[in-house]
């Protein structure tokens, strides 16, 4: 039974992959939701704008309901058109906000999960094939990374970037540029699938395969590219969707934190952080990014789970 076969049978890999795909879809179909369908520029504020509801024009920020009428409250749901999920505080579209929110936090989190494992990848090889003295440095190094806890290593490391962006030689990052919370997020979450990575090189180089090359005189090298990196395909495969979801948790937290995504852009986390304030009166605005992260959570979990078990032939899952 192949991998792809074997995968397709199963209704969970199903499930989450239709998901995903619809979620991604959704995200890529943004700029045609606002342009063509809500007719709004979802970056801009819209105080003064209206909208058609039931035939007639209705102020997009509307008077509380108190006695006072203090204050002002975003229109609800539309359910159809433009602002179908309701405005924010400044009168923007949440629909729209919601899918180039998207956009930003399945790039982030997909970008950092590949940066993550290539390194992890690099990290892990080397410790696990060599072994002694440079197992030694690199764990000992892994080891202080893994002590720090994610998410305080991930807003130090925002709160200094954040301010000046971040300078590698001749280069600058801008802080609103989206490479500040990939490799922000990449690097705390490294640690954690270069264990594996290790632990499994650490069993390949003593496989007879590895042996049979050795006595043929291949360099380490020849070994680590031809024999090992090609035999970690089942590790990376079940780590990449598991750190994903991890990083898409992280990345919605920096942002919610203002430590992520910068305005004018927007992400899931940074809508929630907008939708705050209108829990009681417009929860829509903070629960439609997190009803998004949660069922992207979910599926690249059962993703995971479902790949580690048709992997991995001591489950019983692929059969």
């Amino acid at each position: 039974m192949t991998l792809w076969h074997g995968l397709l049978r199963r209704w969970d890999v199903r499930l989450s992959a239709g998901v995903l795909v619809a979620v991604v879809l959704a995200c890529l179909l943004a700029p045609v939701y606002a342009r063509d369908v809500a007719g709004v520029d979802p970056f801009d504020s819209n105080i003064a704008g209206h909208v058609v509801q039931g035939g007639r024009a209705v102020d997009i920020m509307q008077p509380n309901d108190n006695r006072l009428h203090l204050g002002l409250t975003p229109v609800g749901p539309q359910w159809r058109g433009a602002y179908c999920l309701g405005a924010d505080g400044q009168g923007r579209d949440v629909a729209a906000r919601l899918l180039y929110g998207g956009r930003n936090s399945l790039l982030i989190s997909a970008c950092a999960a590949v940066l993550c494992l290539v390194v992890a990848t690099v990290f892990g090889v080397c410790a696990g094939f060599f072994g002694g003295f440079v197992d030694m440095v690199l764990s000992r190094l892994l080891d202080i990374f893994w002590a720090v806890p994610v998410y305080l290593f991930a807003i130090s490391l925002s709160i200094v970037t954040i301010g000046h962006g971040l300078r590698l030689g001749p280069v600058t990052i801008a802080a609103n540029n989206l490479l500040i919370p990939i490799g922000i997020i990449a690097t705390v979450y490294m640690p954690y699938a270069a264990r594996p990575i290790r632990a499994r090189t650490m069993a390949l180089a003593r496989m007879e395969f590895v042996t049979v090359a050795r006595g043929y005189g291949a360099s380490g090298l020849r070994i680590v590219l031809r024999e090992i990196v090609p035999n970690l395909f089942d590790t990376l495969v079940v780590l990449a969707p598991l750190v994903m979801a991890l990083s898409l948790l992280a990345e919605s937290a920096l942002s919610f934190l203002a430590l992520g995504v910068q305005a004018p852009a927007a992400s899931w986390g940074s809508i929630i952080r907008d939708g705050e304030g209108l829990l009681y009166t417009r929860p829509l605005v903070a629960v439609a990014p997190g009803i998004a992260i949660v069922l992207v959570v979910l599926a690249l979990n059962m993703l995971g789970d479902a790949l580690r078990a048709v992997l991995d032939p001591r489950d019983g899952g692929g059969r």
